[in-house]
């Protein structure tokens, strides 16, 4: 998984799961060949971003289904089937379907090949090919036996349904050497919308960088990868895209399209504008997601100079050196212990309220956070609690978030809601009429904020021993010295900056002062 081991900070997690990423597939050639010359991909439409502010937006899970082993990566193929895909550390793959729930038996078993030593190591990323029902690719990224070679393999089906699929079509297209340590594996997947597969690749693991990657050109690790796999290019059985920022490049890997990460467990690109979001686990202090505009080619995201926003390692802080700034950081050991990153909301179901909201989570305080670009810069903000031990988030075809955790072994479908908006609101409170131990009074409430008010109650306490009784225009109580009035079924709403007056008659043996304080709707009022 994306935990910190022993040899950092760590702590405050028993065993931590291995997350990864999933990806997809086989591109169109139109779309290759645009890549191969640096030209950008068109992305799809922009849709409006959501009206509700985050302040205002709430997260919530929903069990689907259960008896998975420790899951690490989510994806939904583009084949009209509806269902999704499991990736389980200990080499298998799982199908879950809305209508028929998970599967038993694996679509995919490659266990006798996955390393599983160590807590991080196992079956970590998962992308099928784009167009899968025609072109019939999975991918898969796992750590291999004996010593956790970090290896890159394609399965070609007979049919896009096949199952299961035989484990004899492996094919493998790339591996990295990671025998040192069985931590920072990295392991997603993803096609990007120009058509070529993005794998990512951990530091090498240990702590600190003691392998001295994150900087380094010249090995795969700490980086992710762009790959042309609807290719071979002897002796490769892929091919470099010619667009990739180090192709050509004295002593560097030209497989490599951005660099300078950790642990990037996982990263995701936004369907609307074709960006790339990238959460990467941090080493103690700084948990960050960086966001990368759609062909951002060569970004040195830092580390191991730097971790978050701040130095970690002069010493490895190249002179004359660009770093891009990370768009949300939290604290290490206060707000989690590893970011999971997710998926960026285009769905339809909550497409009024959550359309443009990066979502992600974390391994140990499955908090959710929502970040949101912002006209030049970004709003962001806890959500509040998902479900523990979260590992990975993936989408459905649909656009839909879901969530799986390690140990329970669930899957969750996460969904949003928006709370209302906040009142702003003015009480003028008068006495009209006064007799012995009598009197009337009037109160007016007034919108004075920019949303409507449907529905409100009204409470305010008396500090003398007056008694409200009789209302107009109301409905209205009193429970010792606190009266509560409630709106009639003609004066519910209120819209902004108009007003509705109610009254009372009420008695009092003694002072008849004014109230000084009102709630309406839970909200103080001037």
């Amino acid at each position: 998984m994306l935990r910190r081991q022993s040899f950092g900070r760590l702590g405050a997690v028993g065993a931590i799961a291995v997350l990864l990423p999933l990806a997809l597939v086989g591109a169109p050639a139109a779309a290759r060949d645009d890549a191969r010359t640096g030209t950008a991909a068109v992305a799809p439409a922009t849709v409006d971003a959501a009206a509700v502010p985050l302040d205002r937006l709430t997260v919530g899970t929903t069990q689907v289904a259960s008896g998975l082993q420790r899951p690490t990566a989510i994806f939904a193929p583009d084949d009209g089937s509806g269902r999704l895909l499991i990736t389980e550390k200990p080499g298998t793959v799982r199908v879950y379907h809305p209508d028929t729930g998970l599967a038993a038996t694996p679509l995919l078993d490659i266990s006798d090949r996955v390393s599983v030593s160590g807590n991080e190591r196992g079956l970590l990323g998962i992308v099928t090919s784009p167009n899968f029902a025609t072109s019939r690719a999975l991918y898969v990224a796992y750590t291999s036996l004996p010593d956790g070679t970090l290896t890159l393999s394609r399965f070609t089906l007979d049919t896009a349904n096949q199952s299961p699929v035989p484990a004899t079509r492996e094919q493998i297209l790339l591996t990295q050497p990671h025998a040192e340590f069985g931590n920072h594996n990295g392991g997603q997947l993803a096609f990007g919308p120009d058509g070529f597969l993005y794998w990512s690749l951990g530091d090498g693991g240990g702590a600190d960088d003691v392998l001295n990657t994150g900087q380094n050109l010249n090995t795969l690790l700490g980086k992710i990868l762009r790959l042309d796999v609807g290719r071979a290019c002897a002796p490769l059985a892929y091919c470099v895209p010619a667009g990739n920022p180090f192709v050509g490049v004295a002593n560097t890997r030209p497989e490599i399209w951005a660099y300078g990460l950790r642990n990037p467990w996982r990263f995701s690109f936004d369907p609307a504008d074709g960006s790339l979001w990238i959460a990467d686990v941090g080493q103690g202090t700084f948990e960050e997601v960086d966001h990368l505009p759609a062909g951002r080619a060569g970004a040195n995201l830092g580390w191991s100079c730097r971790e978050g926003t701040q130095v970690f390692n002069p010493a490895r802080c190249p002179a004359g050196a660009s770093f891009v700034e990370p768009v949300f950081t939290y604290r290490t050991s206060v707000d989690g212990c590893a970011i999971i990153g997710g998926h960026v909301y285009q769905g339809r179901q909550y497409a009024d309220i959550a359309t443009g909201t990066y979502v992600a989570t974390d391994y140990c305080s499955g908090t959710a956070f929502a970040i949101r670009p912002d006209g030049g810069a970004y709003a962001t903000r806890a959500l509040g609690e998902l479900t523990i031990q979260p590992t990975t988030l993936g989408v459905d075809a649909a656009g839909e978030i879901y969530l799986a955790n390690d140990l329970p072994g669930q899957l969750h479908r996460v969904s949003f809601a928006a709370l209302p908006p906040a009142l702003a609101c003015a009480v003028d409170y008068r006495v009209d009429s006064q007799w012995g131990t009598g009197f009337t009074a009037s109160v007016t409430v007034t919108n004075t904020g920019t949303e409507p008010i449907d529905g409100w109650t009204l409470i305010w306490s008396f500090a003398g021993t007056q008694r409200a009784g009789t209302f107009w225009n109301s409905s209205g109580s009193q429970q010792d010295g606190t009266v509560t009035a409630r709106n009639a079924n003609w004066n519910g709403v209120i819209a902004p900056g108009a007003s509705v007056t109610f009254g009372f008659l009420g008695s009092s043996s003694g002072t008849n002062a004014s109230p000084t304080a009102f709630t309406l709707n839970g909200v103080p009022c001037a």
